[in-house]
């Protein structure tokens, strides 16, 4: 199948073929006929497979096939900046030449500039459930004329709480309407599907990410020796474009200041980042500049990045299916990626599910230049190093006054006894 086999407006052809795109993935040869019909859409797939295409080639179809208007007629909604960014980019592309006017609004960012874009009005609105609905109590957006609703990345915005802001954006939509939600699995979006949507069309397509493409090793490392670990892996010249995983934020930045002080080309994504802290770290790793991009799960959804040589698991993910997220980042495009994953003691557990859910055994290696047996030198908590301060105030305190009691003493002792009249001597005549 062909782009040409689509019956979408021939700019948008001329569009596809200057983003380069030549034929329709999986994705888009189930998704585009079935959306263009006007079906609901339930769809399965991962970010990378070009699902982004899918939804948008029939929703830009679907307006231009229908009247203007001053309110949205199409709303995508998405768990993160980031993606929201992406989205938006490659709806403008396929957009570019056609009288639509697309929008991105999300948080971290001056709110005007997005309510005068909204108030001159757009046709497609790309955005985060929160800042949304700010938009939504300031009166600056109406949902009335919406004739496409997209979820996407459903999966991932139930993960982190956006399950009662979903419903309150779906409740505030007309309910004659097409939705398409997309998730990387279907299982954990199947009650909310059964919500919004109407007699879906159920489409899954194979993960395009395969043992052969990837090289995924296991690590067995204590927590002390992580970094250790990390350098040594660094010094290899193919890892050229690293994509590190952290579990939280605070920790990504150690990681990042640590990295840089070896004078290593290192950058952080995390949710404290600004929106403009986070555009430049995305760009400049994109744009090769930078080496290492470090993130937390919540913070790389939105990353989409080709030619990322190496992903690294710092930290073992907590959940199974995100261990198969993380690792589809590396190995695109037939590319050939790898995948390697610190193991502390304590991640045993959650590595042997992972290795359920994946089929198979994952090789475990160790690395040359690491002394495995160095023990680990535990710092002390805050509470202990308050109690030992606190001891050692005592103690001092304690000394001192000792040490003025025995003064005190040795002064008494010293001092001349005064005779008293009485015993003084009588006067002779």
């Amino acid at each position: 199948m062909q782009f040409i086999d689509f019956n979408i407006d021939p700019r948008m052809q001329d569009n596809l073929r200057a983003m380069g795109f030549e034929h329709p993935t999986p994705i888009q040869s189930a998704t585009v006929p079935q959306a263009l019909t006007g079906r609901d859409i339930l769809g399965s797939a991962e970010t990378g497979t070009g699902k982004t295409a899918a939804f948008l080639l029939p929703l830009l179809q679907k307006l231009l096939d229908t009247p203007a208007s001053r309110h949205p007629r199409a709303l995508v909604l998405v768990p993160t900046r980031e993606l929201a960014l992406q989205v938006s980019e490659q709806a403008t592309q396929l957009s570019k030449s056609l009288p639509l006017r697309v929008t991105t609004v999300y948080g971290g960012v001056g709110i005007s500039p997005q309510t005068q874009a909204l108030k001159r009005g757009v046709d497609v609105v790309i955005a985060t459930p929160g800042r949304l609905l700010d938009h939504v109590g300031r009166g600056n957006i109406k949902f009335s004329d919406v004739q496409v609703f997209v979820l996407d990345e459903a999966d991932r915005m139930l993960d982190i709480g956006f399950l009662p802001d979903i419903r309150r954006v779906v409740r505030l939509l007309p309910k004659e309407r097409q939705t398409m939600l997309f998730s990387a699995t279907l299982k954990p979006i199947v009650s909310l599907s059964r919500e919004v949507t109407r007699d879906p069309v159920r489409v899954e397509v194979e993960k395009t990410v395969t043992p052969d493409a990837i090289e995924q090793v296991l690590f067995p490392v204590p927590e002390h020796l992580k970094f250790q670990l990390l350098i040594q892996l660094l010094k290899d010249e193919t890892a050229d474009s690293v994509l590190i995983f952290s579990r939280t934020k605070r920790r990504a930045d150690r990681i990042v200041h640590k990295l840089k002080r070896e004078k290593v080309s290192a950058a952080v994504i995390h949710g404290d980042r600004s929106q403009g802290q986070r555009v430049r770290a995305l760009e400049s790793f994109r744009a090769g500049k930078t080496r290492v991009l470090v993130a937390t799960d919540i913070a790389a959804r939105g990353i989409d990045v080709e030619g990322i040589s190496h992903v690294i698991n710092y930290d073992v993910p907590q959940q199974a299916e995100d261990y198969v997220h993380r690792i589809g980042r590396t190995g695109r495009a037939e590319a050939v990626g790898n995948a390697f994953t610190f193991v502390a003691p304590d991640d045993e557990r959650m590595i042997h599910r992972i290795e359920y859910v994946l089929g198979h055994k994952l090789p475990r290696r160790q690395v040359d230049g690491i002394d495995y047996s160095v023990p680990v030198v535990r710092r002390p908590s805050p509470e202990e190093i308050r109690k030992y301060v606190e001891a050692n105030r005592r103690k001092k305190e304690a000394a001192a006054a000792e040490a003025v009691a025995t003064v005190t003493k040795k002064r008494r002792r010293r001092r001349p006894r005064r005779r008293s009249k009485s015993a003084a001597p009588a006067k002779s005549n």
